[in-house]
């Protein structure tokens, strides 16, 4: 099995097994996981301790407080003996910084090669009548222009890049080009966004397998001051890889749903 190394990744050190006291809870961090590897479940290891088991592709944790630190993380195939086998990712002396919200992935790059992906989570308030919609393309599948009544929002999105826009709540009518085309290859669609929220969408999986998958991730409490915690984040996997591209995007209700969906229809450029 190949070993990836990555180091200094902040937001890693999710995976650690335990919380904090209440006392030090200023100085924590809140990290959610998302495992966005087709195919492979995994058993994850942090500074030698066995802290995810069976850890299935689709699956995102929920958010975890931890303690600022360093720590050495590993990712095997379920089931291998670490004594004895290689790590499919690994990642040493990873620093996660105190006062973080951030979302670890471990996904495939545009060559469908397994890599770990940290991003730090935007939780600065809203304004009154807005919310935040965040696209992270983590799949192994081409760029696309995302719309939203007419105008490009998210443009030349590519893995493992992500796009944010804070938009007023409501409803859009939302559709997809490939990158720097007119004409839309799917849409419009509805698009609901409800006030002082954030709705981040993952696209991942591989366009070459037909084994694309949605999962999204809620955080709330976006337009409450700027001293309180935003709190009500949530994550789910969502709309199958085996659903139409109709379902995806009726499920998703956003317009990273129509994303996965072009990308399933659209010609594949990566070969894993």
């Amino acid at each position: 099995m190949r070993i990836l190394a990555v180091a200094g990744f902040t937001g890693l050190a999710a995976l650690a097994p335990l919380s904090p006291p209440a006392a030090a809870a200023a100085a924590d961090a809140t990290v959610t996981v998302l495992h966005a590897v087709p195919g492979l479940t995994v058993d994850v290891y942090a500074n030698g301790d066995e802290i995810l088991p069976d850890f299935e592709p689709g699956t995102l944790t929920d958010p975890l407080s931890l303690p600022a630190g360093s720590y050495d993380l590993q990712v095997f195939a379920a089931g291998d003996d670490p004594a004895t086998a290689d790590p499919a990712i690994e990642a040493s002396g990873v620093e996660l910084g105190a006062g973080a919200n951030a979302t670890v992935v471990a996904h495939l790059d545009a060559q469908g090669n397994p890599v770990l992906t940290p991003y730090v989570n935007d939780t600065s308030p809203t304004k009154p009548g807005e919310a935040r919609l965040v696209v992270r393309h983590d799949a192994a599948a081409p760029a696309v222009d995302v719309r939203a009544d007419g105008d490009v929002v998210f443009e030349g999105l590519a893995n493992p890049d992500e796009q944010s826009a804070d938009l007023p709540a409501g409803t859009y009518s939302a559709d997809v080009t490939l990158t720097g085309e007119d004409q839309a290859v799917l849409g419009p669609t509805d698009v609901t966004l409800t006030e002082g929220t954030s709705t981040i969408v993952y696209a991942w999986g591989s366009a070459d397998d037909d084994n694309l998958a949605l999962a999204v991730q809620t955080i709330d409490g976006l337009h409450s001051s700027p001293t309180s915690v935003p709190g009500g984040q949530t994550g789910a996997a969502e709309a199958s890889a085996s659903a139409p591209w109709w379902t995806v995007a009726l499920v998703s209700a956003s317009a990273v749903g129509l994303l996965v969906a072009l990308v399933r229809l659209a010609p594949a450029r990566v070969r894993r």
